[in-house]
């Protein structure tokens, strides 16, 4: 089969190593770095299952800057473009994806068009209508971020919204490329829709429900890890989502619970505003006691969202950063992050070498904890027990 893939970020680069094992896969991008990174066998993602896969696979996926390249053969097609929250609206900026789906349809004949990209609850029935084009579907994904490829092969379930004939076929295109047993539901596309927000939703109200339980603790002088492994042992409530952090942030969840908040204009609610209020308040409770500390020198190690991320965007770490940088009164800040090229970031200095980092930094500000800071463990502050990126 010939899949056209549009988007090369995290979940369109991941789905296109999952089938290339088996299928030819054209990869539509704008980004011309992208397109020819690929083409050169690079992969644009540092993850590692990925890495390894598209090494092996790579002459079966090709990227290109042509529409009509990546139509012209095409079996189906993928949308996987970013969804970006509107903070104006209040909503996700679908003015990409509205565009993308209007100009993919003029090219084609008819096949399917699968949505994996992130979008508010109704979407799909309305570009449906839209553009008069019956063979649209929604599919959502699951993926952690650094552990995108891993989430494809060993799904937790399938999902695909849009009761037509292909939707079954393309359910079990996912389970064949997989090697996992995951259960197949087949829904409305609208339901999907509000499956991948309510997942991501709820996970999120788990972090933030630990990480109150954490800022608890904190402030009486407990031990968190007793509470959260009494409280945890309990069957119906299991060990998933519980370890204490700087927040909840990365790729999905900020931005699909502010979306599901939107959904919910019209339908009342309490724990989807606390959740995202609770998150906010977190940022602050870090902040503040990282500010209590009695060091002068605040060394803020590693600002991406998990270890194995290769991005800081809506990361914990970098809005503790901020709040700690509105009250850090005579403190100096400075910080370690591989990722950042330039000299300063926010204000504070960029050391690009970690013994000096570490030489100066009397207080080490980290999300989760790093064997590369064994020697400093008397001056470090996390909130991390496990050192679990989930």
């Amino acid at each position: 089969m010939n899949i056209t893939i549009v988007g090369s970020g995290y979940v369109g680069f991941s789905i296109a190593n999952l089938f290339a094992s088996n299928h030819k896969i054209t990869i539509l991008d704008v980004d011309k770095v992208k397109v020819s990174q690929i083409n050169s066998g690079v992969s644009p993602l540092n993850e590692e299952l990925i890495v390894n896969t598209f090494s092996k696979y790579k002459k079966n996926i090709k990227a290109t800057l042509s529409e009509h390249e990546a139509y012209k053969k095409c079996d189906l097609v993928i949308i996987a473009v970013p969804t970006n929250f509107d903070d104006k609206f209040g909503s996700f900026d679908i003015k990409t994806i509205d565009k993308v789906i209007k100009r993919t349809v003029k090219k084609l004949d008819n096949q399917l068009i699968v949505i994996k990209s992130t979008i508010p609850i109704g979407y799909t029935d309305r570009i449906i209508k839209i553009c008069n084009y019956k063979n649209i579907i929604f599919s959502p994904e699951f993926l952690r971020e650094g552990k995108s490829l891993y989430d494809n092969l060993y799904p937790s379930r399938i999902i695909v919204g849009g009761k037509l004939k292909e939707s079954k076929l393309f359910a079990d295109l996912l389970d064949n490329s997989s090697k996992g047993k995951a259960k197949k539901y087949f829904m409305e596309s609208t339901e999907a829709e509000s499956v991948k927000l309510f997942s991501n939703t709820y996970l999120a109200m788990r972090v933030a429900f630990f990480n109150e339980l954490d800022s608890f603790a904190m402030a009486k002088g407990l031990n968190a890890q007793n509470i959260i492994e009494g409280v945890c042992e309990d069957p119906r409530i299991g060990n998933g989502y519980n370890n204490p952090s700087f927040g909840y942030g990365g790729y999905c969840l900020p931005k699909d619970t502010r979306q599901l908040l939107y959904n919910f204009l019209d339908v009342p609610q309490s724990l989807i505003k606390a959740t995202i209020t609770s998150n906010e308040k977190r940022i602050k409770v870090i902040a503040k006691n990282i500010k209590k500390t009695k060091y002068k020198v605040i060394g803020f190690y590693r600002l991406t969202m998990k270890s194995d991320s290769d991005n800081i965007r809506s990361s914990s770490s970098v809005e503790v950063l901020k709040e700690f940088i509105k009250i850090k009164n005579n403190k100096k800040v400075i910080i370690y992050e591989p990722l950042l090229k330039q000299k300063t970031f926010l204000g504070c200095r960029v050391i690009d070498k970690l013994d000096y980092f570490t030489n100066n930094a009397e207080l080490i500000v980290t999300n989760r904890s790093d064997s590369l800071l064994e020697k400093k463990k008397k001056s470090i502050f996390t909130r991390d027990i496990y050192n679990i990126d989930e």
